[in-house]
């Protein structure tokens, strides 16, 4: 970052493709752009550009105030998403007695064309103005020079014919580039394509990402290029496989079948009572939580390697497991503070189709709804070395009693997913009885003496009383007040049990 005297000296300078000054602290359009073209660098000069905010052209100061809302505001351009790829950028803010100033400095990008909300961006001396054919094409030589990430090299023996183009002009183009300019660009779908990183016209081909994000048939050439879900029966893979699906083609397709696939077999819903007049709704899973963490790890794998991503279901929880350890410049130390981009150009593309927000953040939203939901946070594993895993717990709060009325059946609903049509198949299957360490009877005779001694007893102790498990406990439960010989009174947390017979109960 430059220095006061380095600052004052640029003060003295007229605006140039290097510096622009402005007084305005609320045209964050004007920001964004001014930071776009200085990423693009059309010059080629490698210099870094200058966003000055609260002087004048002339170079004098408007007496600006410079506060940490606006530092931060400023600080976010970066990981917003709306400049892609993301700007390398440092912002400081420096005082002096006429006034701050609040200076944006930009490292011209080793990946152009860099563009804001879909226009690229260019310095034409003092000014700023959208990149011209020619100015994008020597910013698209200029990245393919400096290509050094896998999902960006060519996939060498793969033509067009190898895309599915009409996806690619129908779902991807329009948001990933203006509808304006996209309506004037009659430039061949190879050279849009390339523009974005994901066409090489020095081999003519598609880039790996392209395969990835729109082939036709990714595994002929990217064999691990898929998603593999399996629900197993129990709580490790030596139980039986209840179901499985293979989510493999195109990623700009089975993201889609993705996100409904949890939606609708997964992110599983049920009411539970929280007073007499409301009732709470509460998933097993977070459908967004869940989403977000399977969607992480389809960007950030590794592609290199023939393992898919696996998407695994027990009873107890759900384990996300990425071939490709944590990347460049992140540690297990510093993870999640700090990002870093495997497949920067599959993350660009999976921004723009929107199953991301933001970068940067999903992982404090992921842990706070997992948390909400009653789930608690998500477990994160870096000793695979060469995999990345992360354990989402079932919800607690899904199976609570509610209300005093019978308490949530016991089933495990499964789904299956049709290829052609796209649907969900929800199937239900009960769960296995928990073997108790006593007899029915005994354990029944147990529980009223129990609620004899203690009506307010949680189905915790009782557990601890029989040495069973909770799930046996709202078993025995469940079964004694359907025979009718307890019934619960009262709210979940705060009401009682009260013994209605003594009729004996058999199994």
């Amino acid at each position: 970052m430059i220095n006061k005297g380095e600052l004052r000296q640029i003060l003295t300078e007229t605006e140039s493709h290097q510096i622009e000054m402005t007084v305005s602290t609320t045209d964050m359009d004007k920001f964004c752009q001014a930071i776009c073209a200085f990423s693009n660098d059309v010059s080629g000069s490698g210099k870094n550009g200058y966003l000055i905010i609260g002087a004048f052209d002339s170079g004098k100061l408007s007496g600006l105030k410079v506060d940490d809302r606006f530092l931060l505001q400023m600080a976010n351009i970066r990981t917003d998403g709306n400049i892609l790829p993301q700007p390398v950028m440092t912002v400081e803010k420096f005082s002096f007695q006429e006034g701050d100033l609040l200076v944006v400095e930009v490292q011209p990008s080793e990946f152009p064309p860099v563009r804001y909300r879909g226009r690229v961006w260019v310095r034409v001396g003092p000014r700023k103005s959208f990149a011209t054919e020619a100015e994008e094409k020597i910013l698209t030589e200029r990245r393919l020079s400096n290509v050094h990430t896998f999902d960006a090299m060519p996939c060498l023996r793969t033509t067009m014919a190898d895309l599915d183009i009409p996806i690619i002009k129908k779902e991807f183009l329009p948001q990933a580039v203006a509808e304006d300019v996209l309506k004037e660009d009659k430039r061949p779908i190879e050279e849009q394509l390339a523009s974005l990183g994901l066409y090489d016209l020095r081999y003519a081909c598609p880039t790996n990402g392209a395969i990835i994000l729109f082939g036709r048939n990714p595994e002929r050439y990217l064999p691990g290029s898929y998603v593999q879900y399996v629900r197993f029966k129990g709580k490790n893979r030596a139980g039986d496989i209840i179901n499985e699906y293979k989510f493999s083609g195109n990623l700009c397709r089975e993201l889609a079948k993705i996100d409904a696939f949890i939606a609708a077999g997964i992110a599983q819903k049920r009411p539970i009572p929280v007073s007499v007049l409301r009732e709470e709704t509460t998933s097993k899973y977070p459908h967004w939580a869940t989403r977000e963490l399977l969607m992480n790890a389809v960007m950030h794998r590794d592609y290199e390697s023939n393992a898919p991503v696996q998407f695994y279901e027990y009873d107890d929880r759900i384990e996300v497991l990425n071939p490709g350890g944590l990347y460049g410049k992140v540690s297990p130390e510093n993870f999640p503070n700090i990002s870093d981009y495997r497949n920067p150009y599959i993350a660009e593309a999976i921004k723009i189709l929107g199953y991301v927000n933001r970068f940067s953040r999903g992982i404090y939203r992921v842990q706070k709804e997992l948390v909400e939901n009653g789930n608690g946070e998500a477990s994160f594993d870096f000793s695979l070395i060469t995999a990345f895993r992360v354990v989402e717990q079932i919800s607690e709060k899904y199976f609570e009693v509610g209300l005093g009325t019978e308490t949530t059946q016991e089933t495990t609903q499964e789904t299956t997913q049709e290829t052609t049509q796209e649907t969900t198949q929800e199937t239900t299957q009960e769960t296995t009885q928990e073997t108790t360490k006593k007899s029915t009877r005994q354990a029944h005779g147990s529980i009223l003496s129990a609620i004899k001694s203690n009506p307010n007893v949680t189905r915790k102790e009782l557990a601890a009383l029989l040495g069973i498990s909770s799930n046996g406990v709202k078993y025995h439960l469940r079964k004694m007040t359907k025979a009718g010989i307890i019934k619960h009174e009262g709210a979940t947390k705060a009401g009682k049990w009260t013994i209605c017979k003594t009729k004996k109960n058999t199994d």
